[in-house]
């Protein structure tokens, strides 16, 4: 594949660097109206992300798209930040990149870890987002904030503010019932001691069933402990 013409790493509009973490494919775009260097479709990420955003990183337009047809393979940095592959590859792949559900990790590289450290890992993840979820539904509030991290920020909201706007929007709307399914757990593979929670949201309330779609981006404190550091929908 080909990815930035400045390599990995992207933080800033223009870079020509390819982003590096865990992106969700947000939909698969006919590209029969585009140019021809885009290949038979492409798949656009969700970059910048919350933890992107959190870490003052911007952009956009970042693809998993082919190429020109009949053009050969394209050099190993050759694009604006997107990651190019050959045709044949990409449609390949096409049948397994589901729009809003497809996780595409970014890495410099793959290392193996135990099945034990893999079990232990998922059982504490488990453990934190049904403590989450379990206190918001139950409206215990000081058990639900202490899952935050004290730099959490929302949408250009401190903690302190976003604390004070969550608490109010929650008592505006009485929740009968809370839930969450469809868990995705993943480990970030740059940032030591960052994971990413993805699962479906059920909210009953006013009568009405809710569901989304959201992330919670966990790091792990000098402690030991899990922390909610960013979070965002979709």
């Amino acid at each position: 594949m080909s990815v930035g013409e400045n390599g990995v790493g992207k933080q800033t509009t223009g870079d020509r660097r390819t982003p590096l973490g865990i992106y969700f494919v947000l939909e698969e775009l006919d590209t029969s109206n585009l140019h021809e260097k885009y290949g038979p479709v492409a798949f656009p990420l969700d970059y910048p992300n919350a933890w992107d955003l959190r870490n003052n990183r911007s952009g956009h337009g970042i693809w998993i798209h082919g190429v020109a047809p009949g053009s050969g393979p394209r050099p190993e940095r050759d694009t604006d930040g997107c990651i190019a592959l050959q045709n044949e590859s990409l449609l390949e792949l096409s049948n397994y990149l589901a729009p809003t559900e497809t996780p595409v990790i970014v890495t410099r590289s793959l290392e193996r870890t135990s099945r034990a450290e893999i079990v232990r890992t998922r059982d504490r993840l488990l453990v934190v987002l049904q403590t989450w979820a379990d206190s918001y539904r139950d409206g215990d509030w000081h058990q639900y904030l202490s899952l935050y991290a004290d730099d959490f920020a929302y949408r250009g909201m401190s903690r302190t503010e976003w604390s004070t706007y969550r608490m109010q929007s929650a008592g505006d709307r009485p929740v009968s019932d809370f839930a969450v399914d469809e868990i995705m757990l993943l480990t970030d593979p740059v940032e030591s001691g960052l994971y990413v929670s993805r699962f479906r949201q059920k909210t009953a309330e006013s009568g009405r069933l809710i569901t989304i779609t959201k992330r919670l981006y966990w790091r792990e404190t000098g402690s030991g402990e899990l922390r909610i550091v960013a979070e965002d929908n979709g």
